[in-house]
């Protein structure tokens, strides 16, 4: 029988990908300091048969965790789109016309003599306004996050920040709450170019810092192809479905 993770060794989501790799494969030893840990935490076994080489493979420990981290990941995806579908219910129901998975090309900043670089990225939920005037489609990206992982790892990735930047004039994170309820993070952790939504317990959506709006007279024209091609969600709220098209002041108008 195999003793648990000693808590010395933190499973970390580098340590659960190397054991879905191992899991899948023959498990060819990689010799790393990944390996080592989990060797030493009897997630990994080394596996000797006469006339092979040496191989690895989880032990019930590692699979135990495997099946921990799967379980966890689901109920995130399911939190995770939840929220996404609260998001763009509320936009909605604000009028305006909301786009999900949709996948768009943006530009990141660089020196004005420097060659474009570019970046495809997928936001959560995309929004224009109901109007046929460009400069007041208002284009708004919300990035849903429910897990403190993953918002680590978007907040460690700045081109993927500026590429809802250059697509929206304005980027909020929506942060979701733990299992116990908590926030995932504190505004002061999310850029101050970006604005900041909690999820509340009472189910609303509550304004911790607003985004910043910045002024774009037009859609980027990678933007209108990717929405010409993209049909965006029905409206089901009865009061955004029978809004009409109208002509809405711009960010600067009464």
């Amino acid at each position: 029988m195999h003793s648990p993770v000693p808590p010395s060794l933190v499973p970390g989501r580098v340590h659960v990908r190397r054991l879905r790799e191992v899991y899948r494969s023959a498990g060819w030893p990689c010799q790393d300091p990944v390996e080592i840990d989990l060797l030493a935490a009897g997630l990994l076994e080394r596996v000797q048969e006469p006339g092979t080489p040496e191989r690895v493979r989880l032990t019930d420990s590692g699979v135990q965790l495997l099946a921990r981290a799967q379980q966890s990941n689901r109920r995130a995806l399911s939190a995770h789109d939840a929220l996404v579908q609260r998001v763009a219910q509320s936009l909605l129901r604000e009028g305006r016309l909301v786009w999900t998975q949709l996948q768009l090309r943006a530009r990141l900043p660089g020196p004005a003599d420097a060659a474009a670089r570019w970046r495809l990225c997928r936001p959560d939920v995309f929004s224009i306004r109901n109007s046929t005037v460009a400069a007041y489609l208002l284009p708004v990206v919300h990035e849903i996050k429910v897990s403190r992982a993953d918002l680590l790892g978007d907040l460690q990735a700045p081109d993927k920040r500026d590429s809802y930047l250059d697509v929206g004039g304005q980027c909020w994170y929506v942060l979701g709450r733990d299992a116990r309820g908590r926030p995932i993070a504190e505004p002061d952790e999310i850029p101050p170019s970006c604005g900041v939504l909690q999820d509340g317990t009472d189910g609303r959506l509550e304004v911790l810092r607003s985004a910043p709006q910045r002024a774009m007279p037009d859609l980027p024209f990678a933007v209108w192809m990717a929405l010409a091609r993209a049909q965006p969600l029905p409206a089901d709220d009865l009061h955004a479905a029978q809004d009409p098209l109208v002509e809405q002041p711009g960010p600067s108008e009464p």
